[in-house]
């Protein structure tokens, strides 16, 4: 590729979408600099996911505690300090960040620490002032966390999930606005802590866009640990009062109730950093917020590309990150796909018990008259579940009634996340769930949870 400009490809954000990006470009033999006002990571790395899975990894070996109680062993609490919690996801994040630096730098990718604004079709603009071109722009600026009106973050009394990771001191009582992804992964870690949590979703479940069995599954788990979950309920107003927070809740049969708590988080989604980049000026299409993109996620300005965040897919890093791999593969044309297909995207939370997914769930393929029927088979039926003290689970499989095709799987309960893409697989390999049923599985293991459930589609599942 000719080097009119001082680079091929020009990388607006840091995060898992850019830093992927610029790390295959450079494979590709790309020139590449990647443009990034604060640490690399984006905000997965370091305020995001890593983060909150060292918290949510803690919290484990903090209930584990109750288990050795169980045992006749003394454990005393009384010294116990959140902050060292907190340390250690920070180190966590820390550590994560100058690893992908190390990468930049090994795959002399160019790290330039600076806010970049796109000021022409191949021109970024630093904050000092000075001009990098490049043949291509990818913007991957990431998102920042949603507010609601009347709840906007103050960090102290509302807080967004940014200053719930950065807290260094637990709250007695908090109230979860929000039973989303974030929203149940901190009502876990909360909960597991010791704080009381409240957790208030204003459509009629939590994880909506979860298959709806695993969804009451995880909301029995949480209310049997001592969670309050309050569905088709929306926060109205707070009052701050004598250092606590008082709110007012609305149920969706009207009744008022007041909670007060210590500190609210507002765990609502999050909006794309799409302002403020200079993309109006040139003419690329925004629509709420979103970057329009079309095939390989170039947007109408030919050379300009948007990956992650800042359009309108999964906000997920390993869709950002795989977006990024397209946009360069194409820039270097190769032969990518177009761009991802949604129905093989998959997705975790995790809480304990942990939730993951794929394609169909029962109320989507009736949303869309996708004829179907379903499989499962539950942690109780597996010798690894049971003899580890997990047996609250299970794997569901939807799959077509005539060709047996895998349109969807869900699964609930221990490395859940873990376990989904065994099946995932199975399905971009068009295999099919005799193939699954039919291959040997390790006994004990949890992955047995799947040869089980596809061989219940077949109708012969041994042990239920």
């Amino acid at each position: 590729m000719k080097h009119n400009f001082d680079y091929d490809v020009v990388i607006v954000g840091g995060g898992p979408g850019g830093y992927v990006a610029a790390i295959r470009g450079s494979q590709l033999g790309l020139k590449v600099a990647v443009v990034e006002k604060d640490k690399v990571g984006g905000v997965c790395l370091n305020v995001g996911c890593i983060p909150s899975k060292s918290l949510i990894h803690q919290a484990e070996q903090f209930q584990g505690l109750t288990v050795m109680e169980s045992l006749g062993i003394g454990v005393d609490r009384k010294d116990f300090d959140y902050r060292k919690v907190f340390q250690r996801s920070r180190k966590a994040a820390d550590t994560l960040s100058k690893g992908v630096s190390f990468l930049l730098k090994k795959n002399k990718v160019d790290l330039i620490q600076s806010r970049g604004t796109i000021t022409g079709r191949n021109e970024v603009s630093l904050a000092s002032g000075k001009k990098i071109t490049g043949n291509n722009i990818i913007i991957a600026t990431g998102s920042k966390p949603r507010e609601i009106p009347g709840f906007i973050f103050d960090e102290r009394y509302v807080i967004s999930s940014t200053g719930a990771l950065m807290q260094e001191q637990l709250p007695r009582k908090i109230l979860i606005i929000g039973g989303g992804a974030i929203g149940v992964e901190f009502a876990y870690i909360m909960n597991a802590f010791g704080v009381e949590v409240v957790l208030a979703e204003f459509m009629p479940r939590i994880l909506p866009l979860e298959d709806e069995e695993i969804s009451n599954l995880l909301k029995k788990s949480f209310q049997k640990n001592g969670i309050e979950v309050m569905t088709g309920t929306k926060a109205s107003s707070m009052e701050i009062k004598n250092d606590q927070v008082s709110v007012l809740l609305e149920d969706d049969k009207g009744k008022e109730i007041t909670q007060v708590v210590d500190k609210i988080l507002v765990a609502v989604g999050r909006t794309p950093n799409s302002e403020n980049l200079g993309l109006e000026d040139l003419g690329v299409g925004i629509e709420k917020g979103f970057i329009q993109v079309g095939d390989y996620y170039e947007t109408n300005a030919p050379g300009i590309y948007a990956i992650g965040d800042v359009i309108n897919t999964p906000l997920l890093a390993h869709v950002a990150s795989k977006e990024g791999e397209i946009a360069v593969e194409h820039i270097a044309e190769l032969n990518p796909p177009k761009r991802l297909d949604p129905m093989a995207i998959p997705s975790g939370v995790y809480c304990e018990p942990q939730v993951a997914s794929f394609g169909y769930s029962e109320w989507r393929a009736k949303e869309e008259a996708i004829k179907y029927e379903k499989a499962s088979f539950p942690f109780l039926g597996v010798g690894k579940a049971v003899a580890v003290e997990q047996p609250d689970g299970m794997v569901k499989v939807l799959f077509d009634p005539d060709t047996k095709e895998i349109l969807g799987a869900h699964c609930i309960g221990s490395n859940a996340t873990e376990l989904i893409h065994e099946i995932l697989l199975a399905k971009t390999a068009e295999l099919l769930p005799e193939d699954i049923a039919a291959m040997v599985h390790a006994h004990p293991t949890l992955s047995e949870a799947v040869m089980e459930s596809m061989r219940a589609v077949e109708g012969w599942a041994i042990h239920i």
